[in-house]
């Protein structure tokens, strides 16, 4: 049994996604405990969220609960590949 927290909205019991959701944020130590001014804070509710915000824990080496509860993802920075065959620019 785990303490989840009073601000913890449960899915609908038809809602196998939500379900599956809740389970991994439980699982990675997310709660949902109310703050000063509200709710807990933001929480996944897709598993599209969830696919995201692991990959980028995996990625950016942050821990997973901490991703999990990320608002929103720094955006990818373009690799740029080094240019081959051609001298630095100034020689």
């Amino acid at each position: 049994m785990i303490h989840a927290g009073a601000a913890l909205a449960v899915p609908r019991r038809s809602d196998t996604e939500g379900w599956r959701v809740l389970t991994v944020l439980l699982n990675a130590g997310i709660h949902f405990h109310k703050s000063c001014c509200g709710g807990p804070g933001y929480r996944p509710r897709t598993m599209r969220e969830v696919r995201e915000r692991l990959a980028y824990a995996r990625t950016s080496g942050e821990p997973v609960a901490r991703a999990l509860v990320r608002t929103e993802l720094p955006r990818a920075r373009p690799h740029r590949s080094p240019r081959r065959g051609r001298a630095p620019h100034g020689r």
